[in-house]
């Protein structure tokens, strides 16, 4: 666990039993969950794949990966939110595996054994994202794919991310997320070569507070997804 951030588990660990409330602090990522979904599918296809998704909490993307007939692995480090997760499959009669593991020790005990490895809205919680990305870069199989999506670190992403979104809209508990480890794409593009992944696409998501609808397209500011596949041995 030395790539984790206590208060950040703990933080996480507090709102576990409200994961699968969609009216919840959590109502953010079950509105863009399909958007994430389709993205992946889209690129990688993943029926019939094994698919890891690292830094899972309570298995939304999980567990609709799973309903896409991919064979899912979701770890976390979070006991109550992998309880939450595990509790949830007794409704949904989908099939997961969760285990309470970090990347870098899945890493070093499974290199190269999932065609397809997620991590979604974690890199910015953990104290060396660097360690992250190369420890997904190892567990996928070369020639396969890892999506990676974070936060962008600029005034509009502080405003709408921080100010709009915790304060001011209330759709996220306050303190969720500290501005100084978002992310620039330059940033995390640089990190993805160094792990020996080559990014393929970078896309940005998009919330209308009109609408209240969130959508995928060229605005990188504040939110943004990349698409990344191991080099071929």
């Amino acid at each position: 666990m030395s790539n984790a951030d206590p208060v950040e588990i703990e933080k996480f660990s507090q709102l576990a039993h409200k994961w699968w409330d969609p009216q919840s602090e959590f109502k953010p990522l079950h509105d863009i969950n399909p958007l994430r979904l389709n993205y992946i599918d889209r690129i990688a296809s993943l029926a019939g794949k094994s698919v890891l998704d690292v830094g899972c909490g309570g298995g939304i993307l999980s567990e609709s990966m799973a309903g896409l007939q991919a064979d899912v692995t979701g770890i976390d480090l979070s006991d109550k939110a992998l309880k939450v997760a595990k509790l949830h499959l007794l409704e949904s009669g989908r099939q997961v595996n969760y285990r309470k593991i970090s990347v870098e020790d899945m890493a070093a005990e499974q290199p190269g054994q999932f065609d397809i490895v997620t991590c979604m809205e974690m890199l910015e919680h953990v104290p060396n994202p660097d360690s992250v990305i190369a420890a997904c870069a190892k567990l996928v199989k070369p020639g396969g794919w890892v999506f990676l999506s974070t936060l962008n670190r600029n005034p509009k992403a502080y405003l709408l991310a921080v100010i709009g979104a915790e304060y001011v809209m209330n759709m996220l508990a306050r303190g969720t997320h500290d501005y100084a480890k978002f992310i620039k794409p330059s940033e995390l593009a640089q990190s993805c070569r160094n792990a020996g992944l080559n990014l393929t696409d970078l896309t940005g998501m998009s919330y209308n507070p009109i609408s209240k609808i969130y959508s995928l397209g060229r605005d990188t500011d504040v939110n943004y997804l990349v698409a990344c596949r191991r080099e071929a041995d």
